[in-house]
């Protein structure tokens, strides 16, 4: 017995449109991403010392110790992937910004150009998430 599985034109579309599935897969990814990595800021499970990433001199711009610092970052990366999924035009650039911002702070703090260069990546690949964006309104593919 075969079973057939009609499909409409446009759930085709989705299923055969290479962009849509990027935007897709950037968009679960940095919304997934900085929520976990903003958690972890709180239950540190990844590293049991977030604060050894943080630059003395932008410690010194935000008000508080090194850890509550971290939690604020924590809660800022939250915002950030609630943003992507909800307004991914909006969100994209707001994680690469914040991506940049990481990359500067690693590169103050030394001896993390390797995590820098890796940011640096993301921070294209949420580039092209904010472009994906703009391409498909609403999330949808257009119609040909």
């Amino acid at each position: 017995m075969t079973t057939h599985i009609e499909q409409t034109p446009s759930t085709s579309r989705l299923a055969d449109d290479p962009g849509y599935q990027a935007l897709w897969a950037l968009r679960i990814g940095f919304t997934a991403l900085p929520i976990l990595f903003g958690l972890d800021k709180f239950a540190h499970v990844m590293t049991n010392d977030w604060t050894r990433y943080l630059a003395s001199q932008v410690n010194d711009l935000i008000p508080g110790n090194a850890g509550q610092d971290m939690h604020l970052v924590g809660i800022v990366e939250i915002l950030a992937g609630i943003v992507v999924l909800v307004l991914p035009r909006l969100g994209g650039p707001v994680v690469a910004a914040w991506l940049v911002g990481i990359i500067v702070n690693l590169l103050l703090v030394g001896g993390y150009g390797d995590v820098a260069m890796r940011d640096f990546g993301l921070m294209l690949a949420a580039l092209v998430l904010t472009r994906l964006a703009w391409a498909y309104p609403a999330g949808l593919p257009r119609r040909r």
